[in-house]
């Protein structure tokens, strides 16, 4: 798990990837992943053609990385191949003179415009950065959820992508509240205290909702 203030992002360490050592779940694995951390090792001679066997190995299961985190697509994309919007950390930050320098060579003679934040496993330089980055790029809103006349509950918030309603936190908390929802009750940065909404409003971050079924 990787914390950001109060929530977390699952992340799957997968095994080394490469046309010689195939890994037959690889599609599955990330059929639900929201994107993709892509570590180099910029110091390592080899980087480069270790970077160009992986995405040759990723375009056999129809995988493909992109650069983009907006969801745009190339007009001719595989329709059927699974995309990842991707971030390169490049790592061992601390071994290397010039690391965002290092990083400018490795994008030209790879061809690769991944985003990129320079980091270090070791030092753990650069690694509270990847949080935030996340956080924005995906789009995550944080709603907290409170019960008629308690205080909201703000250790553990449910997290929405951005434009998710009342009703999507609704479903989150159960199925049932959400078949039977009549509104909801908000406090936001951006309106009344308590003002009266209903299922279809769309949430800001830092939303507080009462629901009422």
């Amino acid at each position: 798990m990787l914390a950001f203030e109060d929530m977390h992002f699952e992340l799957v360490d997968l095994p080394a990837i490469s046309p010689e050592h195939p890994v037959p779940w690889l599609g599955s694995t990330l059929q639900t992943a929201d994107g993709c951390l892509l570590v180099a090792d910029l110091g390592d001679p080899s980087c480069v053609d270790q970077m160009l066997a992986l995405h040759l190995a990723l375009r056999e299961k129809r995988v493909t990385l992109a650069e983009r985190w907006d969801g745009s697509a190339p007009q001719d994309e595989d329709p059927f191949a699974l995309r990842l919007p991707t971030l390169m950390l490049a790592n061992k930050s601390d071994l290397i003179d010039d690391p965002k320098g290092q990083g400018e060579v490795f994008r030209e003679l790879t061809g690769l415009r991944y985003p990129v934040l320079v980091v270090s496993a070791q030092t753990g330089t650069g690694l509270d950065e990847i949080g935030a980055w996340l956080f924005q790029k995906l789009g995550i809103v944080r709603v907290y959820t409170k019960a008629p006349g308690k205080p909201a509950e703000r250790e553990r918030p449910f997290t929405l992508r951005r434009g998710g309603t009342v009703e999507d936190v609704a479903k989150l908390v159960h199925k049932d509240i959400a078949q039977s929802l009549k509104y909801a009750r908000l406090w936001s940065r951006a309106g009344a205290p308590g003002m009266h909404v209903g299922r279809e409003h769309r949430l800001s971050d830092g939303d507080v909702v009462e629901l009422h079924a």
